[in-house]
């Protein structure tokens, strides 16, 4: 691809990390993309987006944001005030307007069982974080994917604070109704209901929506031929 092509950057959302994109990397790198895969603090909106525009800064090239999960929030926070970001990709993400939370999203229609799985864990600064019981987490978080491999993500997950699950997007402006956007989820993500997907999409406009039936939360990891073709599709409608 041209030099001018844009980098993807990979934000992983609450209860995985960035190796959570493995699969899904291998894909675009074998297209010659360049990839980053961000390391998302998962302590709040504000200081994670801050956190993702320094390193957008310091590539000093045009960028593609792709959020799952949480991850949304912060590439929508982030985008409204980084000119390179070239277009968004939200898998299986939260895509907030102005004043809205990851709470508020999920819980705008039945059907997520999170938080009946939660485990506290409480902060010295007052605060409490939460992951998804281990012994729970194939069934709430990767039903589709492989017993093994779902068990060293239940141990490598990485917990959100109760402060950015319920922190509202601060931007004033909702950065995919600018830039184009593309969105991929699962039709049993039981996580963010389906149906606020769905509405979600409706309300967004997207260049293009996929919805995978019988898919988890996790389809980074389960369906990454269908999250890699979403992210070079919008790599290439803005190189």
């Amino acid at each position: 691809m041209p030099a001018t092509t844009p980098t993807a950057v990979l934000i992983h959302g609450a209860f995985a990390d960035s190796s959570s994109w493995n699969a899904v990397t291998a894909q675009l790198t074998a297209a010659d993309v360049d990839v980053v895969a961000f390391a998302n603090p998962l302590r709040s909106v504000r200081a994670d987006a801050a956190a993702l525009q320094d390193l957008v800064r310091s590539l000093d090239r045009p960028v593609v944001l792709v959020g799952h999960s949480y991850g949304g929030m912060v590439a929508t926070e982030a985008a409204a005030d980084l000119d390179a970001v070239t277009a968004l990709v939200y898998v299986g993400a939260f895509v907030p307007a102005p004043g809205e939370s990851a709470g508020d999203l999920a819980g705008r229609f039945p059907g997520s069982t999170l938080g009946e799985t939660l485990l506290p864990t409480p902060l010295t600064d007052g605060g409490v974080e939460f992951r998804i019981d281990p012994t729970r987490f194939r069934h709430q978080f990767a039903h589709d994917v492989r017993g093994p491999e779902a068990a060293a993500m239940a141990i490598a997950q990485r917990p959100v604070t109760e402060a950015a699950l319920g922190e509202p997007l601060g931007a004033s402006r909702a950065a995919w109704s600018s830039l184009p956007a593309w969105s991929v989820f699962g039709e049993d993500d039981r996580n963010i209901p389906v149906a606020a997907h769905r509405w979600m999409a409706e309300r967004a406009g997207f260049v293009d929506t996929t919805e995978l039936a019988g898919a988890s939360h996790a389809i980074a990891v389960s369906q990454p031929d269908a999250v890699a073709a979403a992210v070079l599709a919008a790599v290439r409608h803005t190189s």
